[in-house]
């Protein structure tokens, strides 16, 4: 633990202290953010004071990512939330921006730090430690996963960056430099089994004692996990960081019941129902939309943004002391489907077809009828078979018997020939519209 007073502190403490550096930031935010002022005095609160503390933050509206982007002009490609000076900024990462110009991201000094020092307790809770070795296969470059390797250097890992693209060059390094820990997407651990199965390649037997794994939803799921766990021989744990708030902002330990909040006291996190917006209270259980703010961000603060992931909480105590809500991601809310009435996601279908191994790959393709989130029943799925495996009528009946008890929706059933779905060096998508 890299910081046990703070990672280990009573929760309704930290929120006491997250209420007095949330109270700070809202007066940053209406001295220096014009697209907040603007915002905040539309929905009725003309100055901090009015906005409250935390225990009132569910009155404030949401931000979008889209009318942040729309906020931006030629003479202020970040937005009109940007409050720092220009020569305050010290470094500026983007987004991929697949589906349009990218957003562009500034950090401070502080910010920068505070990314860092977040980002350092979320990986050093998969039980990393200092004087290890670490392999890495982020292109991370112009994105935000750039300070999240900065952590490893905090931390005091040896780290080894190999990048995404060249199983070959990384499983090389894997076999002489021998890390006890390997950080990727779980497409790409997933991947790498039967790269490594193919070739001979003894996985299960290299040096690789940790696979932590990021980037998108899967990590988490019990039948994923348990696969890339038999695959790689290694404990797998996850982390998630959202881009314009800040990379691995959540970390798994070696527990595995939920990430822990690593950037706590920089961030607080709240849970919205995504079709309505109104909150839904941080307790055991309880289900839908992260919403974060920042607390102690400078450059360009974020208010109530919403993240689009779906998460599941658990607030137990944890075995390893630290203290605080956990979550699961259990998938996008933008990628939800919604089957007369129920909201499906991807990742949960995956889920439940996985539990058919050996017999299916764990592959799936989701091929909806219709664009959009709505779609009529039966929802059709490509289920890939594992290798020299034959599908069969039964089979096919029986997962999509599963699906329906497991997830209250029709599926429509398809066993393709292993091999027929596509593979990722990075990330799958598991929608095809």
């Amino acid at each position: 633990m890299l910081d046990p007073e703070t990672e280990t502190r009573p929760w309704a403490e930290q929120l006491a202290v997250d209420d007095a550096s949330y109270r700070e930031q809202l007066a940053y935010l209406y001295e220096r953010s014009p697209f907040y002022r603007a915002k905040l005095a539309r929905a009725g609160f003309a100055s901090a004071s009015a906005a409250g503390g935390l225990a009132e933050i569910a009155q404030l509206p949401l931000t979008e990512k889209a009318e942040i982007k729309a906020s931006a002009a030629p003479g202020n490609p970040v937005g009109a939330h940007l409050c720092a000076e220009s020569a305050e900024i010290v470094r500026i990462y983007s987004t991929s921006g697949t589906t349009g110009s990218p957003s562009y991201i500034p950090l401070t000094a502080g910010d920068l730090d505070n990314w860092i020092t977040g980002s350092a307790r979320s990986y050093a809770a998969s039980g990393v430690s200092a004087g290890e070795r670490i392999v890495s296969t982020y292109n991370a470059g112009p994105f935000v996963a750039g300070a999240a390797l900065a952590a490893f250097d905090r931390i005091g890992l040896c780290h080894i960056p190999v990048g995404t693209g060249n199983s070959e060059r990384l499983m090389l390094a894997i076999d002489e430099l021998r890390p006890e820990s390997a950080v990727l997407t779980p497409s790409y651990a997933a991947y790498l089994v039967e790269w490594a199965a193919e070739r001979s390649f003894d996985l299960r037997g290299s040096s690789v004692q940790r696979v932590l794994v990021a980037g998108e939803p899967g990590g988490g799921e019990p039948a994923l996990r348990a696969q890339l766990e038999a695959g790689w021989g290694a404990r797998v744990t996850e982390a998630m960081g959202i881009g314009d708030i800040g990379p691995s902002l959540w970390g798994e330990c070696e527990q595995q019941d939920g990430m822990h909040l690593g950037a706590r006291g920089f961030v607080h996190a709240e849970l919205i129902d995504p079709e309505t917006g109104g909150a839904i209270a941080l307790e055991d259980g309880a289900s839908g939309e992260l919403v974060l703010t920042h607390l102690r961000h400078r450059a360009a603060p974020l208010l109530r943004f919403r993240t689009r992931d779906h998460v599941l909480v658990r607030t137990g105590a944890c075995g390893c002391g630290r203290t605080g809500p956990r979550v699961r991601c259990i998938g996008r809310t933008d990628d939800m489907l919604i089957v007369r009435g129920v909201n499906v996601f991807p990742s949960a279908i995956r889920e439940v077809v996985s539990a058919f191994a050996p017999r299916v790959s764990g592959n799936i393709l989701v091929r909806p009828a219709m664009p959009g989130a709505k779609q009529d029943p039966p929802l059709p799925v490509a289920v890939e078979l594992a290798a020299g495996s034959d599908g069969d009528l039964p089979l096919a009946g029986a997962i999509g018997e599963r699906v329906r008890a497991a997830l209250v929706v029709q599926v429509r059933v398809e066993l393709v020939p292993w091999g027929s779905l596509g593979r990722s060096e990075y990330k799958s998508k598991l929608v095809q519209h």
